[in-house]
């Protein structure tokens, strides 16, 4: 059985948490991507095919995959640090210079001559996806370069409050990769979220959360998750084939489902009055949640704060992020508030490293 929960807040203890990201630094590794969008109209059928001819109107370039994970932790207050790998090429350089223009470090992203940047082109004609083609090499990164993250990453774990793991499929996390991270991390109290791959969910041993959506889940499974059952059965398999703390299943429009060994699961109704689009609604939930967790909020709250946050970047086109006034008030005026505080103070009690 699945219970719904809502977050029981009094105004005060939201915004101080909030306030709290400010002070938390947040290291992400995994696979960064440019995120490119061609936005046209449609008014006809090609000759050629039957397909929709596409008038190109504006072009953008965005941060994507892991660099979008920072993005939305930048937005919301936090300090965050990225750690990856991106190619030398236009691209490449085009996401350093779109960190450098928000003033976030560059110095863990190693620049690897041998493979292209990972870049997803999506083609939107009247907020409609028409078609989304990636140029990548997803051949995994070399024994170096992961030793060089590795390193990278214990020069900073001192300065950590929470990681997270970006993966994408791409290439750059490895389980010699996630051996060195997790021998770093369990020697301290820091969170380590996990947003994972269908291919890599074995690495993931012992991870004090994981976000997979409902088809990864079901990959993993091996079964289709069709009903609470279903949803309850991946839960449980998760949680006991990978000994983590806690996993969250994100379910779309379904909101999204908490396990955590020896509770009860809780459901998290979707808070988007709007959808219309999903792209890295993922990346929006994983910061928020890990940010959340470092900060000092117990894990429900988080997994309900980065619902709220969800909810409102699912209803803008392309990916997008929330700031911490955005998130701050739509909470305020969502949910019902109580005397009693819902936050812990100690981030360990969520499960450490």
């Amino acid at each position: 059985m699945i219970r719904e929960i809502e977050l029981q807040y009094n105004k005060e203890e939201i915004e101080s948490y909030i306030h709290r990201f400010s002070g938390t630094s947040v290291l992400v590794i995994g696979d960064i991507i440019l995120d490119e969008y061609i936005w046209g109209d449609v008014t006809r059928i090609s000759p050629e095919a039957p397909v929709p001819v596409v008038e190109v109107r504006e072009e953008t370039k965005r941060l994507g995959g892991a660099a979008n994970v920072i993005n939305n932790i930048r937005s919301l207050g936090g300090k965050p640090v990225l750690c990856g790998v991106i190619g030398n090429d236009p691209n490449g350089k085009e996401i350093l210079n779109m960190l450098s223009g928000m003033q976030l470090p560059v110095d863990g992203i190693i620049i690897d001559p041998a493979r292209p940047t990972s870049i997803k082109t999506r083609i939107v004609a009247h907020n409609q996806q028409v078609v989304r083609f990636d140029r990548e090499n997803r051949v995994p990164i070399g024994a170096n370069e992961v030793k060089k993250l590795v390193d990278f990453i214990e020069k900073k774990i001192d300065k950590l409050d929470g990681i997270i793991v970006a993966d994408y499929g791409k290439g750059v996390i490895s389980s010699k990769l996630v051996r060195g991270l997790k021998e770093l991390a369990d020697d301290s109290d820091i969170i380590v979220a996990v947003d994972p791959n269908t291919e890599n969910f074995e690495f993931y041993q012992g991870m004090d959360i994981i976000t997979p959506n409902h088809h990864e889940a079901g990959t993993f499974c091996r079964f289709k998750i069709e009903d609470e059952g279903a949803l309850i059965r991946a839960g449980e398999k998760i949680l006991g084939d990978l000994d983590c703390h806690s996993v969250l299943i994100t379910q779309g429009r379904d909101g999204m489902t908490l396990f955590e060994k020896g509770e009860t699961p809780c459901h998290i109704a979707t808070e988007a009055r709007n959808v219309f689009d999903v792209s890295g609604a993922g990346d929006t939930v994983i910061g928020t949640l890990c940010l959340g967790l470092a900060s000092g909020m117990d894990l429900r709250a988080s997994a309900i704060i980065s619902n709220f946050a969800a909810g409102i970047v699912v209803g803008e086109i392309g990916t997008s992020v929330v700031t911490a006034k955005e998130l701050t008030d739509v909470i305020k005026s969502r949910l019902r508030p109580a005397a009693a505080p819902y936050g812990n103070a100690n981030p360990q009690d969520s499960g450490g490293g």
